[in-house]
C-alpha cells in the first residue's frame, strides 16, 4: 500500500505553503505529494493568496524534493493544448529525476473557465480521448522520428516528439465513476485507476467495471494500479478532528456519514484496512487545509504504523 499527500491548493494557498506540505510529506515517509489543478477556489474562504498553476509549481517541488512522487489529481483537458502539455510533463520528470505522475480529466467546473477566459466545451471526453492519444503517442515515438496525428480536435503534422521524459512510459492516473466511457478509457490509457471520493457501497462495483473493461481489450486487470482519494479530517484528539471539519464547513459526524477518512489513529487504520480489502494499492489523502502543517505530521505517524 502506498500513502500519498493530496492538496486543493486553489483553497488557499502559496507555493511556500505546498513546499511545506511537501517536504513534510516527503520527511515522514509519505509516497507522493499531489495537488489539484484548479484556478478558482469553490469551497468555503477568500481563496488568498489566489491560485497557483500547477505544472509551474510541481516543476518548483521537482528540484525542492528528493524522494517523493509528485502529480495532478487531475489537469482538465481544457487547460493545455496536448502538445504543450507532454512537454511540460516531461520536462518536469526530467527535472524531478524521473517521478511524475501526470492525472488527466475531462474537467467539470465552468464558473473557473469563465473567471479566466478558458473555453469550456459541453462535450469533453472526445477531447480526453484525444489527449491521451496525442500524449502517449509523442512520449512512445522513438528518438529521430516523427508524430502526426489528425483528429476532430487536434492535429500535429511532423512533430519531432521532444523533449522525451525521464519514464518510459510516465505513469498516467484517469479517475470518475461513468460505467462505460471512463473504464474504456482506463483500461486503454492509465497505469492507475483512481476512485475519487466513492460511498464505500460503491467500491466493488466501479472497480468490476474497470477490470471487465481491461478484458474487453484483452488487457490484464492486475497491470492496472488501482487507488481512492477521500478527505480526511485526522487527529489525535475529538477536538482536533471538529477544527478541521469545521475548516471544510462541516463536523466530523457528517463527514463520517459520507464516507470520508475521519478520526483518530484507530478509525483511519480500519478505513486503510478496508480500501486494501477491496485491492487497492495506493490512498490520497485530501487535507483541505494548508496552513496545518500538523496534520500532516499527525497523519504521518499513524501510517508509520501501518503495513505498506
Amino acid at each position: 500500500m502506498e500513502y500519498c499527500i493530496f492538496t486543493e491548493p486553489h483553497g488557499g494557498a502559496s507555493y511556500g505553503d505546498q513546499l511545506a506540505y511537501a517536504q513534510a510529506a516527503e520527511r515522514l515517509g509519505f509516497d507522493g505529494y499531489f495537488r489539484s489543478d484548479h484556478y478558482l477556489n469553490p469551497g468555503p474562504g477568500d481563496g488568498l493568496p489566489g491560485p497557483t498553476d500547477a505544472w509551474t509549481t510541481l516543476a518548483g517541488l521537482a528540484r525542492e524534493t528528493h524522494r517523493i512522487r509528485l502529480g495532478t489529481l487531475v489537469s482538465p483537458v481544457t487547460f493545455r493544448h496536448p502538445g504543450i502539455l507532454a512537454i511540460q510533463v516531461a520536462q518536469v520528470d526530467e527535472m524531478s529525476g524521473g517521478r511524475v505522475e501526470l492525472g488527466l480529466g475531462a474537467g467539470w467546473f465552468a464558473r473557473e473557465h469563465a473567471a479566466y477566459g478558458i473555453p469550456f466545451p459541453a462535450k469533453r471526453f472526445d477531447l480526453l480521448e484525444e489527449q491521451l492519444q496525442i500524449i502517449t503517442g509523442l512520449w512512445e515515438t522513438p528518438a529521430g522520428g516523427s508524430f502526426s496525428f489528425d483528429g476532430a480536435h487536434y492535429t500535429l503534422t511532423d512533430s519531432p516528439a521532444l523533449p522525451k521524459p525521464v519514464q518510459s512510459p510516465v505513469p498516467l492516473i484517469i479517475g470518475g465513476s461513468g460505467p462505460r466511457r471512463t473504464p474504456d478509457l482506463v483500461a486503454r490509457f492509465a497505469t492507475e485507476y483512481n476512485l475519487g471520493f466513492p460511498d464505500d457501497a460503491d467500491i466493488p462495483g466501479l472497480i468490476a467495471n474497470v477490470r471487465a473493461a481491461c478484458e474487453r481489450v484483452g488487457r490484464d486487470p492486475t497491470t492496472l494500479r488501482l487507488s481512492l482519494a477521500m478527505t480526511t479530517f485526522a487527529g489525535r484528539t475529538a477536538a482536533d478532528v471538529e477544527r478541521r471539519a469545521a475548516h471544510a464547513g462541516t463536523m466530523a459526524a457528517a463527514a463520517r456519514a459520507e464516507s470520508n477518512i475521519v478520526g483518530d489513529a484507530a478509525e483511519i487504520r480500519d478505513r486503510v484496512d478496508m480500501y486494501r480489502s477491496h485491492g487497492i494499492e495506493r490512498v490520497y489523502f485530501q487535507l483541505l487545509d494548508q496552513q496545518d502543517p500538523d496534520h500532516v505530521e499527525y497523519l504521518g505517524e499513524v501510517l508509520a504504523g501501518l503495513p505498506r
